[in-house]
């Protein structure tokens, strides 16, 4: 209901340990593979001819070899085809990129990942049909007795993500008592793993307002569902449309309902913390509320960025720090991040 709150390598050149580069290309012929081990080399020019000096004769088993750069210059081995110029691109990319060719193969999902993967979106699809029936229905009471934190819309959108959640993996919280009152205002923020943050963030038992892109509410039930629970809409890369989601975040703070924030702007594609943005700092600043600031981890192992198709097994863990509170939005924003780092540290 609320989901989307959101050149095959070239061999021929890499780098062993140490220093220098060291080359080893291999052809295949009607002979079978032939490799030949170059010297080693100092620089990306060298690294590129040298990559050319052993060449295996197309449609023949003969293989031409120069150990020398006066040999390679010569005129019997130039020969410009469309196939040479091709190899001297890629050497001198794989020069300059250090390409490592001995890295491991990525693993193959398993058919018990894409079968988790299916059975989650089975369940949060029939689950989000059911609920998002008896948020319409409670809208219009909503609006009239709790129309900024719309608590009531949020309790039924945290069900629905424990239900969706429940049959897969558990949440364990540490530092619960670090939470404000639910009827305190604060701008919470966190780490972006995975898709799965939002299905965990909802199960904490506070309401708050996500921000998404615009183009998401267009979208049916899952638009719907954003549009009663007051989620803030937001094009990135228009300044006024951020302008904007600020002044309405701050103007909410100031009514008494709370909003959160990823100040990554995006998932983490491996893990690790990227840089915050300092507009959830700003508000908390401007208002003179708490930051709350979370740790996630598991989700990314479970599902991870890209591969949404899937459900890897394994457990989530939420680590909420104490709250911080300034007027410095950059001090905010620093030590924010500091604090969200340092499990994750732990964790690497």
């Amino acid at each position: 209901m609320f989901s989307c709150l959101i050149p095959v390598p070239f061999a021929g050149c890499r780098r062993p340990q140490g220093s220098s580069l060291s080359h080893s290309l291999t052809f295949s012929s009607y002979g079978g593979p032939y490799s030949k081990k170059l010297p080693s080399l100092t620089s990306t020019s060298t690294s590129a001819l040298s990559c050319f000096s052993c060449l295996s004769r197309k449609h023949t088993t003969l293989s031409w070899c120069c150990s020398s750069q006066e040999q390679f210059n010569s005129g019997k081995l130039l020969m410009r085809t469309k196939s040479f110029t091709r190899i001297v691109a890629q050497s001198e990319i794989a020069g300059a990129a250090i390409t490592d060719t001995d890295a491991d193969p990525p693993s193959e999902v398993s058919l018990l990942s894409k079968a988790r993967g299916i059975g989650f979106y089975a369940v949060t699809a029939i689950a989000a049909l059911l609920l998002i029936v008896l948020m319409l229905v409670q809208h219009p009471l909503v609006l009239l007795a709790d129309q900024y934190r719309r608590k009531a819309h949020h309790l039924v959108a945290s069900v629905w993500a424990t239900i969706t959640i429940n049959p897969f993996f558990n949440i364990e919280f540490e530092g619960v008592e670090n939470l404000p009152p639910s009827d305190t205002p604060a701008v919470y923020v966190s780490n972006h793993q995975s898709f799965l943050d939002i299905y965990t963030l909802l199960t904490l038992g506070r309401s708050f307002k996500f921000i998404s892109k615009t183009a998401i509410f267009l979208y049916p039930v899952i638009g719907w569902a954003m549009s009663m629970l007051g989620t803030i809409p937001l094009k990135r890369m228009d300044s006024r449309s951020q302008l904007e989601c600020l002044r309405r975040c701050i103007d909410l703070v100031n009514k008494g309902a709370s909003v959160f924030f990823f100040p990554e702007g995006t998932r983490s594609k491996d893990g690790h913390l990227g840089a915050f943005k300092k507009g959830a700092f700003s508000i908390a600043a401007k208002t003179g509320v708490a930051v709350i600031p979370m740790t996630l981890m598991g989700t990314g192992g479970i599902m991870p960025p890209g591969k949404e198709a899937i459900l890897n097994t394994g457990s989530v863990k939420v680590v909420i720090h104490k709250p911080i509170r300034g007027t410095d939005a950059a001090a905010l924003c620093d030590e924010a991040r500091t604090v969200i780092a340092g499990p994750l540290n732990q964790q690497s």
